[in-house]
């Protein structure tokens, strides 16, 4: 069975779907089940989005690709200077 990449907005909406099954007095178990995620998916899952609405989540994930697009920024500069600066000092 391949594996499917959800969206955050997705997880959100399914991470409350389990909330209002338990609830209803279903157990977690049988919540997770009924979202069709393993329970280790779940739970990790409601260790990085529990609480946050669906905005939040939005913005969390847009900053995450920004920060990853300015490491990578900023790896760039760092290994053109180290050259320039071993090219320089090679002149002397």
């Amino acid at each position: 069975m391949p594996q499917r990449k959800h969206k955050p907005e997705e997880i959100v909406a399914k991470l409350r779907q389990v909330d209002v099954l338990v609830s209803q007095g279903r157990s977690v178990a049988e919540a997770v089940r009924a979202i069709g995620v393993p329970q280790f998916t779940y739970y990790r899952w409601r260790k990085e989005y529990g609480g946050l609405k669906i905005d939040q989540v939005k913005r969390l994930k847009e900053l995450e690709k920004e920060n990853e697009r300015l490491r990578k920024a900023v790896s760039d500069l760092t290994l053109e200077k180290l050259i320039l600066r071993e090219a320089a000092s090679g002149n002397s």
